[in-house]
């Protein structure tokens, strides 16, 4: 078992072969390419699709999905518990639609880790690897798209209405490189919604677009010219890119959310956590490998019952409908739904009639992909404050996340420096939130 707060991992036979190197002549990034090379073909992935709800800020498991009725008022706040359709399970009253669907739900009580800087543990949280605040290592989604690669037109890795960001953006590609970067889809509840750069001017036609590829052509000649200059290179990639889109009719309608009947919009909410999560379903209906819907908002160091009467209800409904529809469309079998944040909230209100930053505590939702409709996996104490049984550590739930997509997590890739970084340096999967 690794250790989630330190994560130490380094065998003896990892030094013993490190150590190796020098005497049969070879590089370390040579010898860790040949251990890649020997790896058996892992199992077919059971994931097709990532949708990732993050909750930026922290979720309070308290006033959610870890209610502490028996404790005293300061703990346990003012939402009282109510039964779900899973026999025993109760979560709080501001979750009503997703009470109803937690047979389809596996609910981890025990997310924890000991880091309660939002940056910090966001890019934690989001990568798998820990580093400082500025993002060193490179998003789960943009690993996902530099291992996988394209299955279309459209980007593998997609955010709406954007990444996450609090003093700057967060969640990025790092030193992969712009090419995996998110594709940033924008607010799809605004009225007329429209990508910018993907719908097609109305003289656009195959002659412009060849004439369009022919340039791309030469910026591709360019930046030939230019080795390792990742913003050209991406620059074209991205060009290139935006006019397969335009040719593609699949593409271009993929964010047509108007298309949506009315009854489907309303269903989901609208608003913009609600108008995200239908846009999320349709990108991984048309091959989006990873979709995040940054949800943020949820830093409620004060006044935190006014927050959570505006933002659960609207968490409750796109949620709940995420899970409804993609289960009604035959997709829930092919698409892990995570919805997390960075940690969780104090046990105890505080002055301000808030909860602070808590990292050692805090809940997690997964669905689909072979979930264990109805778990409940670890627990907390009397107080909700720390983890008494199974905990889960952001490199568990990364670990979780390749695995479920097939992507190794101990694969090396290259830093452009030349050294080798591994995928996740810690962790292991969740095993039992699988049948």
């Amino acid at each position: 078992m690794i250790d989630i707060f330190t994560g130490h991992n380094n065998s003896r036979r990892d030094f013993l072969r490190l150590g190796a190197i020098g005497a049969v002549g070879l590089t370390l990034p040579q010898l860790l390419q040949a251990q890649d090379a020997e790896r058996p073909n892992r199992r077919e992935a059971r994931a097709r699709s990532v949708i990732l709800v993050y909750l930026g800020g922290g979720l309070s498991h308290h006033d959610s999905f870890d209610l502490k009725p028996d404790a005293p008022e300061e703990i346990r706040g003012i939402y009282r518990p109510i039964a779900t359709n899973v026999v025993g399970t109760q979560v709080g009253e501001l979750l009503p639609r997703m009470s109803q669907v937690m047979d389809k739900v596996a609910l981890v009580r025990s997310g924890a880790h000991n880091n309660d800087h939002h940056e910090t543990a966001t890019n934690w949280a989001m990568s798998g690897r820990f580093g400082s605040p500025f993002g060193d290592f490179p998003a789960i989604g943009a690993v996902v798209s530099h291992q996988l690669g394209f299955r279309g037109a459209l980007p593998p890795y997609v955010s709406i209405p954007r990444n996450p960001s609090f003093t700057w953006e967060l969640g990025k590609s790092a030193w992969l490189g712009g090419r995996y970067e998110s594709f940033r889809a924008g607010d799809p509840n605004q009225a007329n919604y429209q990508v910018s750069d993907i719908a097609p001017a109305a003289d656009f036609n195959l002659r412009a677009d060849q004439r369009r590829r022919s340039l791309l052509q030469a910026i591709d000649t360019l930046a030939d010219q230019i080795q390792g200059n990742d913003q050209i290179q991406t620059y074209g990639e991205f060009q290139r890119r935006a006019a397969d889109i335009l040719v593609s009719q699949n593409a271009r309608t993929a964010f047509a959310i108007e298309h949506e009947t009315d009854r489907t919009r309303d269903r989901y909410g609208r608003n913009t956590f609600g108008q995200s999560t239908l846009l999320a379903r349709r990108l991984i209906e048309r091959d989006v490998r990873f979709v995040t819907v940054n949800y943020g908002g949820w830093d409620h160091h004060a006044q935190i019952w006014n927050g959570l009467n505006r933002k659960l209800p609207e968490f409750d409904q796109g949620l709940s409908a995420l899970i409804e529809d993609l289960d009604q469309r035959g997709l829930l079998a092919s698409t892990l739904v995570v919805a997390m944040g960075e940690f969780g909230r104090t046990p105890t209100v505080n002055r301000e009639t808030g909860r602070d930053h808590w990292a050692p505590a805090a809940s997690l939702v997964f669905a689909g992909a072979g979930a264990r409709g109805g778990l409940v996996l670890g627990q907390t104490d009397r107080r909700g404050a720390f983890v008494t049984r199974r905990p889960v550590g952001p490199a568990d739930v990364a670990y979780t996340i390749y695995d479920a997509v097939g992507v190794d997590p101990h694969r090396w890739l290259t830093h452009p420096e030349g050294r080798p970084v591994e995928i996740l340096d810690r962790g292991e999967p969740v095993r039992e939130l699988f049948a």
